[in-house]
């Protein structure tokens, strides 16, 4: 496993003036630097050091989500009214309510 795997991300911080440096898989840390380049690196830094203290101790080390196994599938529970107008509209643009959904979830338009 690779700290570069893990998903890194910077931002502005308003409330303190300055960049933040977050990473997903820890979101209890994060760095602050005047520029994103130092947020990511400081960032980067205590991720490596808290591994590093996780390593040392036997303790269970967060799994990059780039590195996770994903199925494609989950289960959503919905309204009886709302699964009932979904396949409703999934049956007249001729598709299957999975196809719908799916695409509903990614923000496309279905076209015949």
């Amino acid at each position: 496993m690779s700290l570069d795997h893990y998903t890194y991300r910077v931002t502005w911080s308003p409330e303190d003036g300055e960049h933040v440096g977050l990473c997903i898989e820890f979101p209890s840390l994060s760095w602050l630097a005047e520029t994103p380049e130092e947020a990511l690196a400081g960032v980067r830094k205590v991720v490596a050091e808290v591994v590093a203290d996780l390593e040392a101790n036997g303790e269970l080390i967060p799994q990059p989500l780039a590195e996770k196994h994903y199925s494609g599938e989950f289960r959503v529970r919905i309204p009886p009214e709302l699964h009932r107008q979904l396949a409703l509209m999934a049956a007249e643009q001729g598709v299957s309510l999975n196809r719908l959904a799916s695409a509903k979830l990614a923000g496309q338009v279905l076209s015949r």
